[in-house]
């Protein structure tokens, strides 16, 4: 059946050139789905690199305030009345929020008093976070709010089973899983660079230890340092480093613990292609992803990956077969996993060409058309719901704006 493009907005905190695994999906979703004839605004805050007076008709710059603790990172703030204002001269078809702060929080009021179908999106679990930093009271207000405000969208997708399953036990209605993809010929293997290679101070045979993300305490980057211990205890006869790729409120600590690792900083593009396929082995500690979009890219570059068994490892990592998987906690078999892939030439060897063989088959195409079908059945839903959809508006009189 035959179906018309779609106005489509999307309402975020974060937004390319950010760099983080919220900004990284929404930019491969926008750019399908223009790719697939749909009209895409976006609602973001403004970023360092943006000229004054940038929006227009597909994009709407709102005021952003930083993050405590993540420089870069933004929440976004604009009036409701704003967009309220705008969608109605131009009015979207579907709205899809993927950050649920004031912005998220705003565009999902303007919405429902217009009547307009709303996906949204849970990309970070910030109650997991909150948890990871001794702030139990806080954990259970966000988890708390996240529910009713996901209660009020036609659909929330996430990204693993074992997230969907989590929210689930929370109370979190109306989910529906929507994975992600990996773009299999940025993140290649033919990228290995062996000058690369001699920078970090490794010949051909010797193997990077590597390691790619924010470096925050949520991340579980504690266990990078007993990890290493034991491989370097495992394998005295063999040069072995660890490579950081990015960067974080850790960093400084960590060159600490680790003063023959080689620290790049935040790497993009080919160049952060190239430090993937450049390494052997990835060690992935993180227990609070949602996703983790650092393992498929790993994966796609062909490096032997040892992660916990949950979010993308668990729906990409066969055990012993793409990779290694630890029981999510267990500190020693994270570590016995690690040694594992480096017994022998030929275990490291399979592992990693499995893991590129999976890897290069999950490509951004149908994910973008798995969300478009979500967006489309948000549409239909919302139409067949009618006026009870929207929330009835209230006008002063004279006034061209609701109360709220």
């Amino acid at each position: 059946m035959n179906t018309p493009p779609l106005r489509i907005t999307l309402v975020s905190e974060t937004f390319p050139p950010e760099i983080n695994g919220v900004a990284n999906t929404l930019g491969r979703l926008s750019e399908g789905l223009r790719v697939r004839g749909h009209q895409v605004e976006v609602v973001r805050p403004c970023q360092a690199s943006d000229a004054p007076g940038n929006s227009d008709d597909t994009l709407l710059l709102c005021r952003g305030w930083p993050l405590p603790g993540y420089p870069g990172l933004q929440w976004g703030e604009v009036s409701m009345h704003k967009l309220w204002r705008r969608w109605r001269r131009l009015r979207p078809d579907v709205l899809y929020i993927a950050t649920e702060g004031p912005l998220g929080l705003s565009a999902l009021r303007a919405a429902r008093r217009l009547g307009i179908a709303v996906v949204s999106g849970f990309h970070t679990n910030f109650p997991q976070y909150s948890g990871q930093y001794g702030l139990g009271l806080l954990a259970r207000l966000l988890t708390h709010y996240l529910r009713w405000f996901h209660r009020r969208t036609a659909i929330t997708l996430v990204p693993s089973a074992s997230q969907r399953l989590e929210l689930e036990r929370r109370g979190f209605e109306r989910l529906a899983l929507m994975a992600r993809g990996v773009d299999a010929q940025l993140f290649n293997p033919a990228r290995r660079n062996q000058a690369l290679r001699e920078q970090w101070g490794l010949g051909p045979d010797d193997i990077a230890v590597l390691h790619v993300g924010r470096l925050a305490a949520e991340k579980n980057l504690a266990l990078l340092l007993p990890c290493m211990q034991a491989l370097h205890k495992s394998y005295p006869q063999r040069r072995l480093r660890l490579v950081v790729v990015g960067d974080g409120p850790l960093r400084n600590q960590m060159q600490q613990q680790f003063p023959d690792a080689v620290f790049c900083g935040v790497q993009r593009g080919e160049a952060l292609a190239e430090h993937y396929a450049s390494g052997d082995l990835f060690l992935f500690p993180s227990l609070t992803e949602t996703f983790g979009n650092v393992v498929l890219e790993a994966l796609a570059s062909g490096l032997a990956v040892v992660a916990y068994d949950e979010a993308a490892a668990a729906q990409h990592i066969r055990h012993g077969h793409s990779g290694a998987l630890a029981m999510p906690g267990d500190q020693p078999a994270f570590i016995d996993a690690a040694c594992w892939l480096l017994e022998d030439a030929e275990t490291l060897r399979r592992v990693r060409l499995n893991a590129r063989q999976h890897a290069s088959r999950q490509g951004w195409q149908a994910i973008v058309e798995e969300f478009e079908g979500h967006l489309y059945s948000a549409c239909r839903q919302t139409a067949a719901q009618g006026k009870h959809a929207a929330t009835p508006l209230t006008i002063k009189s004279g006034s061209t704006a609701p109360r709220g």
